[in-house]
């Protein structure tokens, strides 16, 4: 392809991405999904005008690092710590039971194949779409109502945070099993090699950061040196221990985000993946998504896997916060706020998408879900805190709100 050809699809690209994100935003929509439904629309299912190619997937797997990036540096270690076990609980058991509907629905759907063998994987992997978590409406709706604060909102938020880790570490098990060629003892001692690793060299690069932003405090260099670190922890990851380039960036993020210059490196970062690589990296969600090949059988699997997605969670979340003796309103308070999609969804699907766990047909199921979850979750929220006075609201001095959702 012609290089000007490609500055004609870009520019089309981001005036679609951005117009069509706008207007989701003002139907109180997330707006990835408008940038979705505006890749789906310029794409060969529809208009045509931008077709997938070798440039725009190279920018799309850049874009999805950054995003990484970035959700880690968005991470507050330090309030993540005070929460305590309780959130710790509701993130894992949130986790847990989304991955085994997910699993037990595609199995349902497609049969139940011996562990090890393509499909098996294929269902684990609907599962792990199933765990992410993004409480980004949750938390706008909480403020709105005046219970953000509160022992439910703090709560939610902490364990979408940890969901995200676990949800990350889950991913990288099971893309390493995935392997034809792999052996299910060398994938656990690679992980446990990267993370050990990563560590280490996270503690070098976290006083070496730290140094710079107390003695060259917001200078430019700072955010350059932190993008380098993301792409190196990428290419590590990957090269070496055979783990998601995704976990290294994300690591990257979690590296930084306690230092001082943190939200300036998240600030300037944010500026590449706005304008380009974020637009780009969701258009393409939508220029992979085939239309062609929705059949009946695949809108029932949509809809069962919107079910599925909404319940587990639900269920999962709601059910720890009452072992952690929450009231029952208060727990399915939590499971309801638990339940909402967003972008790492999508993150987890393209990064199956491209080591083959899952065909771009099911782009549609899990489309579907951010747009009903995002939808849904504000509706039940405001009726479950229908009468409630904020000011009612315990504000648990050990359990302060992150900042950061």
């Amino acid at each position: 392809m012609e290089t000007i050809e490609i500055f004609k699809q870009l520019a089309i690209i981001i005036v679609a991405a951005k117009c069509f994100g706008l207007l989701a935003g003002k139907l109180h929509a997330p707006q990835v999904v408008g940038e979705i439904i505006a890749g789906l629309l310029i794409g060969p299912s529809v208009l045509n005008l931008v077709a997938q190619n070798d440039f725009l997937t190279r920018m799309a797997e850049i874009g999805v690092v950054l995003l990484m990036f970035l959700a880690g540096l968005e991470t507050d270690i330090k309030d993540l710590l005070k929460t305590g076990p309780i959130a710790f609980a509701v993130a894992c058991v949130g986790v847990a039971v989304p991955l085994l509907g997910g699993y037990v629905l595609y199995s349902c759907f497609y049969g139940w194949e011996a562990v090890g063998t393509e499909e098996f994987y294929k269902a684990v992997f609907m599962g792990v779409i199933m765990t992410a978590t993004s409480v980004s409406i949750t938390v706008q709706t909480l403020r709105e109502l005046g219970h953000l604060k509160g022992r439910v909102g703090t709560t939610i938020v902490s364990a979408a945070i940890i969901d995200d880790v676990i949800g990350i570490i889950v991913l990288t098990f099971v893309i390493g099993f995935k392997s034809p060629d792999s052996q299910p003892m060398m994938v656990v001692v690679n992980t446990v090699l990267f993370f050990l690793v990563s560590a280490a060299l996270g503690a070098i690069f976290y006083f070496f950061f730290k140094f710079m932003s107390r003695r060259y405090p917001h200078h430019r260099r700072t955010p350059i040196y932190g993008l380098a670190l993301c792409f190196l922890l990428a290419y590590i990851a990957e090269k070496f221990f055979g783990i998601a380039d995704i976990t290294g960036a994300y690591l990257a993020g979690i590296i930084l985000c306690s230092v001082q210059d943190s939200e300036y490196i998240a600030r300037k970062m944010d500026v590449s993946s706005y304008m380009l690589f974020g637009p780009v990296f969701f258009a393409s969600i939508g220029l992979k998504t085939e239309i062609s090949g929705v059949t009946p059988a695949i809108l029932l699997f949509s809809a069962a896997f919107i079910v599925v997605a909404l319940i587990s969670k639900i269920i999962g979340c709601g059910l720890a916060a009452k072992l952690c003796r929450f009231s029952g309103k208060d727990s399915l308070k939590v499971g309801v706020g638990m339940m909402t999609r967003g972008e790492v969804a999508l993150i987890v699907a393209q990064k199956g998408l491209a080591v083959g766990l899952l065909s771009s047909v099911y782009f549609t199921s899990v489309i579907l879900l951010i747009m009903v979850s995002s939808i849904a979750t504000p509706i039940v929220l405001k009726l479950l805190y229908k009468g409630e006075d904020p000011s009612d609201t315990p504000s648990s001095e050990t359990q302060p709100v992150p900042e950061k959702a």
